[in-house]
């Protein structure tokens, strides 16, 4: 009994999808180093920042109780897009029994663009993170000295004389990080967790996190950063940075889900369908979702001197 392009289709498609999915979770995900990572059952995600409340002033004797407002600041929209990637296979491919050499090789090829996108779209973030034209809900740039505040004035998460990745700077940033306020100028608990870095610094970082004493110096005194504990997820590399001089750190505002996240609407899904006219054999890959930030101060970055 003759099989039938459809049949065969069926046929192939078990082992292309079990060769997708072996070589797609093989590379490392690094952008799942970088941000706080939710399902999305909608078309878009928004979220809005709550200010809270004003410090509690003292009550005087026999007076009245001060009511204050909470209110809605700005919000984040994460609008998904469609990720796809389509090859064929010829019905003379198939015919030869080339499904092997040919499919296989094809397989793993589509597997690395997908992820290259994703990759690259969540790097993305982080390389315009100073861009006057890429701006969040506050409408500033991720990393910038001048965010608004709802109580009044700007905070920042940069300084304001950017350095290069050293002992000092990166001192200065943990610093920095932890006199963070809320909107109201309430004091909150922040602390760096981990320093992403390009390919180019990351023997500069090692070297600062992970030496017993302190970086470049004929002293033996202790290296602080290490000793304090202050960087628990130590450093991470990221190839898709464009900027060899940028570092960035997270903090612990990502870690809770409140900075940068990253929504998955749709899972990767794979299809394979015969073409009538051509016979070829047709497989796509497909994914939806979206990258961004909600709080600022999930991030503190550099671009270097």
């Amino acid at each position: 009994m003759a099989i039938s392009r459809a049949q065969l289709a069926k046929e192939l498609e078990p082992g292309l999808n079990s060769l997708f999915g072996m070589s797609y979770d093989s590379y490392d995900r690094e952008y799942e180093d970088i941000y706080a990572i939710e399902d999305s059952q909608r078309a878009f995600e928004e979220e809005v920042l709550i200010t809270g409340f004003g410090s509690a002033p003292t009550k005087t004797e026999g007076q009245g109780v001060v009511f204050d407002n909470a209110s809605e600041s700005y919000s984040a929209r994460y609008t998904h897009e469609t990720i796809a990637l389509a090859f064929a296979l010829t019905d003379e491919a198939v015919e030869d029994n080339l499904y092997d050499s040919l499919g296989k090789r094809y397989v793993k090829a589509l597997a690395r663009s997908m992820g290259n996108t994703k990759e690259v779209k969540g790097a993305d973030v982080l390389n315009n993170a100073f861009s006057g034209t890429y701006t969040g809900g506050d409408g500033v740039s991720l990393i910038n000295t001048g965010h608004p505040l709802a109580g009044g004035g700007t905070a920042a998460n940069r300084a304001t004389t950017m350095a290069d990745l050293n002992e000092t700077s990166l001192e200065d940033a943990l610093i920095d990080i932890s006199t963070f306020t809320d909107d109201r100028g309430l004091t909150i608990s922040v602390q760096a967790s981990k320093l992403v870095v390009p390919p180019q610094l990351v023997f500069v970082a090692d070297r600062i996190l992970n030496s017993d004493k302190r970086v470049g110096t004929a002293d033996n005194d202790l290296n602080a950063i290490r000793s304090t504990g202050v960087l628990p997820g130590g450093y991470t590399v990221n190839h898709y940075l464009n900027d060899p001089d940028a570092f960035f750190l997270l903090t612990s505002v990502t870690d809770q889900g409140e900075g940068l996240k990253m929504f998955q609407r749709t899972s990767m899904e794979t299809s394979m369908e015969p073409d009538f006219s051509t016979g070829n054999i047709r497989y796509k890959a497909r994914e939806r979702y979206s990258f961004g930030w909600s709080d600022w101060r999930g991030i503190y970055g550099s671009q270097g001197a």
